[in-house]
């Protein structure tokens, strides 16, 4: 179904303006601050907050808070976005106003790239010595996309999101990602990881595990890799996960199995060590949620940990309501 007459309307006149236009075009290749846009356009402050106030007042665009900073993306779903997405394929890829903006634009991703870069350098060390500590990458990652297989996700929400390893390796099966960090230099370096990869369809937040800032019961999947070894109440975070999945959805969870690495609270924050399948069995199940597979990977070397990974469904149904366009959920 199209927009009505005076939607429209109303957003080709939004849209038809030509700083919102360049606006729209670089929103469209990721998230931009009003100061990077200030800085791509050469245009005030104000007059480019004018301009981006309008265009989410007509539902083009979307705003989060991160800290201090207002990011601002491209508008992932409704009416409106499809024709701005319309609008923006129509343009000459060779519009010099264009081009030069997207020369601009890489410029402002290239020194963010280099500040996240700066940051990761400095604590690579203390990531390369917990990787030696378990099985590698490779085998987590050939895991996943096993476990997952190849049906497409529509939405995905990745908690602890860190350097958005999760959403790069997923990027070919959801048609739109978030990702949440606790900590905002984490999420340069994942911004600046989907820039290199060139993933729009991906977003990265600042957040609290416990207290996400999103809509519930809004997504497909949802990823927490790695993060529940760090908090006190993980089964907290657990519920708060499952609380964001839209009936029958899925929660992929990857952590440590139990293990006696004592010096980990200590040296690298660790609060729990490990799980075990019949505690975290126990905690989903409470939820509502059903453990439909789970498996263990080992390192292959003594005193190393394994990793496991559990795949869990929302019990709930969605089932359309007779005579109705509406779909409810059922235990």
């Amino acid at each position: 179904m199209g927009l009505p007459l005076d939607n429209l309307v109303d957003v080709l006149k939004t849209a038809g303006e030509p700083t919102r236009f360049r606006l729209l075009a670089l929103l469209a290749a990721g998230d931009l601050t009003v100061t990077d846009l200030t800085e791509i356009l050469g245009q005030s402050q104000p007059r480019i907050s004018r301009h981006l106030k309008l265009l989410a007042e007509d539902a083009l665009i979307e705003r989060y808070q991160e800290g201090a900073w207002a990011y601002f993306r491209l508008k992932q779903d409704g009416k409106a976005a499809v024709l701005v997405r319309t609008l923006l394929s129509a343009v000459s890829e060779e519009d010099p106003v264009l081009l030069r903006d997207g020369e601009r634009l890489r410029t402002v991703k290239r020194l963010r790239a280099e500040r996240a870069q700066t940051y990761f350098s400095h604590n690579a060390s203390h990531w390369d010595e917990l990787r030696r500590l378990h099985v590698s990458d490779k085998a987590v990652e050939a895991a996943l996309l096993r476990l997952l297989g190849t049906s497409p996700i529509d939405s995905l929400l990745d908690l602890g999101t860190g350097t958005g390893w999760v959403l790069q390796l997923l990027s070919h099966l959801y048609r739109r990602a978030i990702g949440i960090d606790a900590s905002r230099d984490m999420l340069s370096v994942a911004r600046s990881n989907l820039d290199k990869a060139g993933i729009t369809k991906a977003s990265v937040r600042h957040g609290d595990i416990l207290n996400l800032p999103v809509e519930g019961q809004d997504f497909d999947l949802v990823t927490v890799h790695q993060v529940l070894h760090f908090l006190d109440q993980p089964e907290l975070a657990i519920a708060e996960a499952a609380r964001m999945l839209r009936p029958g959805g899925r929660l992929l969870i990857v952590d440590f199995a139990p293990h006696t690495l004592e010096h980990l609270r200590e040296e690298h924050a660790h609060v729990r060590l490990g799980f075990s399948h019949q505690v975290m069995t126990e905690w989903l199940n409470k939820i509502g949620m059903d453990v439909e597979e789970a498996i263990n990977l080992e390192p292959g070397q003594d005193g190393a940990l394994t990793v496991t990974i559990w795949l869990a469904r929302d019990r709930r149904l969605l089932i359309a309501n007779p005579g109705t366009a509406e779909a409810v959920a059922i235990a």
